[in-house]
Order: C-alpha cells, then structure tokens, then sequence
C-alpha cells in the first residue's frame, strides 16, 4: 500500500512522520511519502497513479483541485470548499476533508467544558475549517477578525452553511477585542510576527486558546495565554488529529494516537 501527502511546498511537511509511526506501531507493509505537486497538476499526478496507492494527504494550493477531480465527494468537504483527503475507492477517488473533524477532537481532548462565543483570528481557508468545527462545537457566535474583512467572505459564507450555523460578525483585527474567560474561544490563524503586543492584549482573557501553528512555539498569543491559565490547544494537536482521522481511511485501522503525536513532537523538537 502506498499513500503520500501533496502540495506545494511540501517538504516541511510532518506527515510522513506521523503516518509512517502509526505503520510501524501497527506493523503495517505501507509506504508514506511527501510529493511536490505544483498547483494546476494534482489531476494529472492523480491519473498516473497505480492500484496500489490508497490515500493521499491534499495540502496547500491543491485543497479545491481535490475537490473537481474526485469521483465522489463528502457533504464536509463540499461545505468546507476544499477536501484535504483523497481515497480510492470501489468507484475511484473519494475527496473528504478530516481538518474540520480533526480540529473538534483537538479542542475536545484539551477541554471538555461547555463552550458558547468564540473569535478567529484571520480569515483565510484554515478560519473556514475552523470555524466549521467550532459551529460542530455548538458555538452560538463566531466573531472573525481580519486585516482585510472582505478577504473573509468565503470562510464566513462556509460557516454560514452549516446546518447549526452560529451568528458570524466580521471586525477589522485591530479593532478586536476579548473573547471571554467564561465560555470563550479564541482561535489565531495568523502568523507570530502578526501577534502584536497589542493585538495579544487587546484578544485575552480567553478560556481556550488554540493556535493553529506549531512552527515557532511558543507564539506570543501562546506565551500570554499561558501565563494567564488558559487551556492551550496547539497546531500539533490538530495536525494528529486529522492524521489519525486520515489514518484510518486509508488502513482501514484505527490510528494509534500516542505513538503518532510522539513522532511528530520528537521530529518538531529536532528542527
């Protein structure tokens, strides 16, 4: 069984890691490689490919170009607009999106207290999943900040359409303000060098903090979140959970949790 992450760029990525440990841990004969495949090629490369590829993992640029090519596509992932899965199935290639899944199971291991408002920093594509597992969450109001608040439209249209929408308010980031240490989420997906003293003020007290990144951690959002008690849920949280949700799509195995964080927080470490 072979199985690869794609994108562009993709060496970075710790996919690889992730799944090959769970191959090890459960003694699986599966390869699992990381392919550069520009934006404009994912059809081509996807055609190409022999009975023995299984699964692939869809990154950046390629999330909508899984999307158009599959055979089959998931409710998620069309209410996302873009799939980060592909499958093969009985009838071709299945587009599924684990991103959305994989972020309630990330916030839900690291709190399991009721959780009402929330506030998304940014509002790119990673707000629309976002977003989406916070509406599965039961948030009641989402309120999106951005540096441009029309770049957010698609994530808010996304939001919009899912079956127990919450309220969606779009703000200009600098004009945010806390989510509240009382039921409140607050979800950056904005690079460190844009967590500003200011903007880190101006966004806490939160109860969760959860940071999507796990590239130069601790952030400044982080540090602060930390010194003032909140639970912090990390980028490498999600990056598992949604590994072991792809995991088991393309195995047909359950995806051993343990042994695939271990391997990514050791690789991470050793960067």
């Amino acid at each position: 069984m072979r199985c690869a992450v794609l994108g562009d760029p993709v060496a970075h990525s710790l996919s690889p890691t992730l799944h090959r440990a769970g191959y090890a841990a459960l003694g699986l004969d599966a390869t699992y490689d990381a392919v550069r495949v520009p934006a404009g090629e994912l059809a081509g490369f996807v055609a190409g490919l022999g009975a023995e590829w299984r699964g692939l993992s869809v990154t950046a640029p390629l999330k909508r170009e899984a999307l158009a090519l599959a055979d089959e596509v998931s409710d998620l992932a069309v209410l996302a607009g873009g799939a980060n899965t592909l499958v093969r199935t009985a009838s071709g290639w299945l587009a599924d999106n684990t991103d959305v899944p994989g972020a309630v199971a990330a916030i839900r291991e690291r709190h399991a207290g009721a959780l009402t408002v929330a506030t998304v920093l940014g509002g790119g594509a990673t707000a629309a999943s976002v977003g989406l597992a916070l509406a599965d969450l039961g948030i009641a109001q989402i309120t999106v900040a951005a540096r441009n608040p029309a770049n957010a439209a698609e994530a808010v249209a996304a939001v919009e359409r899912h079956p127990s929408a919450p309220r969606v308010v779009v703000v200009p980031l600098d004009e945010v303000g806390a989510t509240g240490d009382a039921g409140g989420v607050l979800v950056s997906t904005v690079p460190a060098a844009a967590q500003t003293d200011d903007l880190v003020a101006r966004v806490l007290p939160a109860a969760v903090v959860f940071e999507v990144t796990y590239n130069e951690w601790p952030t400044p959002l982080v540090a602060a979140a930390l010194s003032s008690g909140a639970t912090v849920v990390s980028g490498m949280d999600l990056l598992v959970h949604q590994a072991v949700l792809q995991f088991g799509m393309f195995t047909g195995h359950d995806g051993p949790l343990d042994a695939m964080r271990s391997a990514g927080e050791a690789a991470l470490a050793a960067r």
